[in-house]
């Protein structure tokens, strides 16, 4: 098979991208059976496993960035992918290359054809396989979805990592946010060490509870140890990801560090390390889309927030730039001539039928934008021609396209260099968003 074909056949496995809840398969018999088939290749290298709603794949970048950049050969897998798959599963930034992708497939079909395994579960198997085969220093593995019955949760790592907490998924993790934390901190394991960034006291309960329960030392980023709070202070610390939310997500990382660095040994908690690595994070790991600046003028973001608990400060900070354009705009001297219209805000948008889109059309802002709906290629996107009937109800100015491709160039095609253009919603949004981009606009 070609990569096209073994991407093809990996996909007709049960996917979340295709078939949501229904390719989800809690618990972790079939993982371990397929892991038992290949060797136990995630037995073969040290781990740091990163869980969490939102700020998961950022933190676990911005822990393998600086590894990395303290000499370490680090394995890091993350999902979902934007433009390629291959994005998933990297070893010193380097993604897999599609040959070895095909040669998995190829030697491990049969296997594949006799557990059943889903997508998810045969993708962490090949990621295993390829850092226990590139012979990882170590691997940051974010999980998939939840925690305690995730795939990824047969580690046994050095640390374990949780960052913030919303809701998502709440069909499978439950109904409440002490729910959702409960299956978070399922990735708790005995004696190890675990790094929390979440600050509701109520949720940290959660957290404290298990780590009591199995001898976990507990690390709390809103009670940082004196040389972390230290290096928050005096370090230097200019990070490549410019996203408003993303302090939160370095606070996480910076005290992961300190804890390997403590309990492990492990080099990458000092200045020159941590500055230099935080500051070219997507250079070094070849993270995307968060709050990514695409172009200036006009000013192109795109961002994979993808429930109302990210799009909140998505949404603040596009509020807070726009506001700095139209300042700007209205100190410009007036020469005379017809003057140009007040900055607006081109929102490219889509999502997933299983968030709530009601929650995040509280959150947009209703003045000065504009909102190109489209839809993404999965099953799971809400049809863009039902977003305009909702958006125009709360009394948004939306127009619906039925490929996202359209519609990023309907809002650049309408964009007055001062305009801010933002491309959210959904990572398949976003995917398709850049993909079109690195085609066509490069």
């Amino acid at each position: 098979m070609n990569y096209t074909q073994s991407l093809e056949y990996l996909y007709g496995l049960p996917t979340f991208h295709l078939n949501g809840a229904e390719a989800y398969k809690p618990g972790l018999d079939n993982i371990s059976l397929l892991l038992e088939y290949l060797g136990n290749p995630h037995l073969m290298f040290p781990s740091v496993h990163v869980a969490g709603t939102n700020g998961k794949g950022s933190t676990a970048h911005l822990i393998a960035a600086a590894l990395q950049k303290a000499g370490y050969r680090v394995g890091l897998y993350t999902s979902p992918h934007l433009v390629d798959f291959t994005e998933r599963i990297r070893v010193k930034g380097k993604p897999i290359s599609h040959g070895q992708v095909m040669a998995f497939v190829e030697q491990y079909r049969d296997i594949i054809d006799d557990v059943r395994p889903s997508f998810f579960e045969a993708a962490t198997a090949l990621a295993f396989d390829y850092f226990a085969r590139k012979r990882v220093d170590v691997a940051v593995v974010e999980v998939g979805l939840g925690g305690l019955l995730d795939a990824t949760n047969v580690l046994n790592p050095l640390v374990s990592v949780i960052t913030s907490i919303g809701f998502d998924h709440e069909e499978l993790l439950g109904d409440t946010l002490e729910k959702i934390a409960a299956q978070k901190a399922g990735i708790i394991k005995p004696s190890t060490p675990v790094v929390v960034g979440e600050q509701s006291p109520a949720l940290i309960d959660v957290f404290r509870a298990k780590a009591e329960q199995v001898g976990a030392h507990l690390y709390l980023t809103s009670a940082l140890p004196e040389p972390v709070a230290e290096a928050e202070r005096s370090w230097h610390i200019d990070c490549q990801l410019r996203g408003d939310y993303q302090q939160q997500n370095i606070r996480t990382a910076l005290l992961s560090l300190y804890v390997l660095s403590r309990e492990h040994a492990l080099k990458g908690f000092s200045e020159e390390i941590v500055a230099g690595a935080f500051a070219s994070v997507c250079d070094i790991t070849g993270l995307q889309g968060r709050w990514q600046v695409l172009a200036d003028e006009p000013l192109v973001i795109c961002d994979i927030g993808h429930n109302s608990h990210g799009l909140k400060y998505v949404f603040s900070q596009l509020a807070r730039v726009h506001k700095e354009r139209v300042s700007q705009w209205m100190c410009q001297p007036f020469d005379g001539s017809e003057p140009k219209a007040q900055p607006r805000m081109k929102v490219v948008f889509g999502m997933v039928n299983d968030k709530d889109i009601n929650e995040v059309i509280d959150l947009l802002p209703r003045h000065s934008a504009d909102f190109y709906l489209t839809q993404a290629k999965t099953p799971r996107a809400i049809p863009a021609e039902e977003l305009k009937k909702k958006f125009l109800s709360a009394g948004l100015q939306a127009e619906a396209y039925p490929a996202v491709n359209l519609a990023v160039r309907a809002a650049l095609a309408e964009a007055d260099k001062r305009d801010v253009v933002l491309l959210t919603g959904s990572n398949y949004v976003v995917g398709e968003a850049l993909a079109w981009w690195h085609r066509y606009r490069k």
